[in-house]
């Protein structure tokens, strides 16, 4: 009995995995599904799913009126430097708190953690003046200092429970064969934190990648990244839905082509210590 009931709840399971992944994916598939008809198709009620005439002509028509390459040029730039900034502050501040904790080491991440539930809009306004003051406003480096704070409790949490994992007997054997602080850092901790810090390195990414409320608040033409373009196609005169599905489509095609060749990489680092 107990072997009959095991591959029908594994078929259950597997169904319900399924059906799961496809509501979560249903969007995505629908936007693109979009940009590939007509306006009235767009707006079609009830919706066309798949008997509609296929079409480039929003794609063009995104191609002419936006430089599509300035706009994935700067969301590349912002992305990876907030995200090379960041790991460059958070992996020592992990490293001091898994292998050197006070008595209010878990207070302050809870702290860095808390500092995630304030809303943004909270303090747009005093950011917007130091902006303006310091004349980061539309700029890249200011754009890629706001996104790396913002995401720092991020990936100073996943670092540190990376390394927590890692034995601390073999970061004091470095020290007694003569390793210096910046060595047992650099060639025994990193090494052995590879796939905790890739998956960091990938969540970040598409975490600033996906930003839209700073970027838009803190951006107009210069450092506007894909965010800021896919915006741009929503005017006073109302929604081009099939445009802006076209547009969002080639926003987000970079990421999701990122994440699908790094896919092994993102989940073996997020169980990284998980199994014992």
């Amino acid at each position: 009995m107990a072997r009959s009931i095991a591959p029908r709840r594994k078929a259950i399971n597997t169904l319900l995995a399924w059906s799961v992944g496809f509501l979560i994916f249903f969007p995505i598939l629908w936007t693109i599904l979009t940009s590939f008809k007509t306006e009235a198709a767009a707006i079609a009620n009830p919706p066309v799913f798949i008997g509609f005439d296929w079409t480039l002509e929003n794609y063009q028509a995104v191609m002419e009126r936006s430089n599509y390459s300035r706009f994935l040029w700067n969301s590349i730039v912002i992305a990876g430097g907030s995200t090379v900034l960041g790991i460059l502050i958070a992996i020592p501040a992990a490293w001091s708190m898994a292998f050197v904790p006070s008595k209010r080491t878990k207070d302050i991440l809870l702290w860095m953690l808390s500092t995630k539930m304030l809303p943004a809009v909270g303090v747009l306004y005093p950011i917007y003046l130091l902006f303006i003051k310091f004349g980061m406003l539309d700029t890249k480096i200011g754009l890629m200092i706001v996104l790396m704070l913002i995401n720092l409790p991020i990936i100073v949490w996943m670092l540190y429970t990376y390394f927590k994992e890692i034995p601390g007997e073999i970061l004091e054997a470095a020290r007694m064969d003569g390793a210096t602080l910046r060595e047992e850092v650099i060639y025994i901790l990193t090494p052995m934190a590879i796939p905790g810090i890739a998956s960091t390195l990938l969540l970040n990414v598409i975490l600033a990648w996906n930003e839209a409320f700073w970027t838009l608040n803190l951006t107009a033409a210069k450092a506007a990244p894909l965010t800021a373009f896919i915006a741009s196609y929503s005017s006073p005169e109302g929604l081009f839905y099939a445009k802006l599905s076209a547009a969002s489509t080639m926003a987000i095609a970079p990421i999701l082509i990122l994440g699908w060749f790094s896919q092994k990489q993102l989940v073996s680092g997020l169980t990284f210590g998980a199994v014992k």
